[in-house]
């Protein structure tokens, strides 16, 4: 149905293309109207809709990395990689906070009950 609306648009039909192909600065309009009716208050743009495909949608999904590459459209996969690394240091900073978190648990139980239990 998609495909059929736009059979005679005049962008698809110069271009020889199924679909017509926004500038960064009309799909940017369309992003920022959708994050006002969904009452999104970050501001939404085509990169930031793209890195979080590549990250949280793809790659902390298990989608191989060359096949993000692909979807992305990268040349090379060192240009993915990018995300890859981005994710290695949210999960660094997440076990880093997870830590925290116990210690000051292990500390409250050791106040607590006066006494340290290895077990916690």
């Amino acid at each position: 149905m998609i495909i059929d609306k736009y059979e005679d648009h005049p962008e698809c039909n110069n271009q020889n293309k199924l679909l017509p192909i926004l500038s960064n600065q009309k799909m940017n309009a369309y992003l920022k109207e959708i994050a006002g009716v969904c009452e999104i208050e970050k501001d939404l743009t085509f990169h930031i809709a793209r890195h979080t495909f590549a990250t949280t949608v793809t790659l902390t999904n298990g989608v191989p990395i060359e096949s993000v590459s692909k979807m992305l459209g990268h040349k090379s996969i060192k240009t993915t990689q990018h995300y890859a690394k981005i994710l290695d240091k949210k999960v660094s900073e997440d076990m880093d906070l997870l830590k925290s978190k116990l210690s000051n648990f292990k500390i409250e139980k050791i106040e607590s009950n006066g006494t340290t239990d290895e077990t916690t």
